[in-house]
């Protein structure tokens, strides 16, 4: 009798649970917010590179100055759509805390971290990690040799680039001041011409006279 009792309230409990399984409240929220679009500000840009690796800063501000660790994350390559210019972005796992934004310029130089194949060390006069922009000497460090090679090409790919656009952007500039320097040229020219024909008319009309 005690066993069948059992089994009746384990068959009672088991409808119970199979209810409130198929049970379905609807609950209305208190507050209603509407949906936040978030900008990365890498809408306007092509990533052109993209790999995991791990960015060091080097504290020289501190007494005992040293090599620390700023985060893991994929390090970007990001090439403006309409301005051609060229960014380093990296941000850190999980926290998408920006630990590297800089611009690549002509100067900019990946040298190898002594010791290793896998690390490159650079130069920056100012990366905008921390919004304000100061100089810093970065090193970063891929899984592997054959990683950090792809990098150190693709970054001297993208200096060449932007080496190549200053360039034609110097050149389109003096061009466009020769230009200018040519008409202002013309216009003494044409001025003097006037000028020369006044004086001819003055000339006539006084002997007229």
């Amino acid at each position: 009798m005690a066993e069948t009792k059992e089994a009746h309230e384990e068959h009672d409990s088991a409808t119970d649970n199979a209810d409130d399984s198929n049970h379905d409240p609807q609950f209305e929220p208190i507050v209603s917010l509407p949906e936040q679009e978030i900008k990365t500000l890498e809408e306007d840009e092509e990533e052109v590179f993209k790999m995991r690796a791990k960015l060091f800063r080097f504290a020289s501000e501190n007494d005992l100055p040293e090599w620390k660790e700023r985060g893991t994350g994929d390090v970007k390559l990001l090439k403006h759509k309409d301005k051609g210019t060229i960014r380093l972005l990296m941000r850190r796992d999980k926290t998408l805390k920006i630990c590297a934004n800089h611009y690549i310029t002509p100067v900019m130089e990946l040298k190898p971290n002594a010791g290793s194949d896998r690390a490159w060390v650079w130069n920056t006069h100012a990366d905008f990690a921390d919004e304000s922009p100061k100089p810093e000497l970065l090193a970063i460090r891929f899984l592997n040799a054959e990683n950090a090679q792809k990098f150190k090409a693709k970054f001297e790919e993208c200096r060449s680039e932007v080496d190549k656009k200053g360039k034609k952007a110097e050149t389109d500039k003096n061009d466009s001041a020769d230009k200018i320097a040519e008409k202002l040229e013309d216009l003494s020219v044409k001025d003097e011409c006037k000028e020369s024909e006044k004086k001819e008319d003055k000339e006539k009309a006084e002997e007229k006279q």
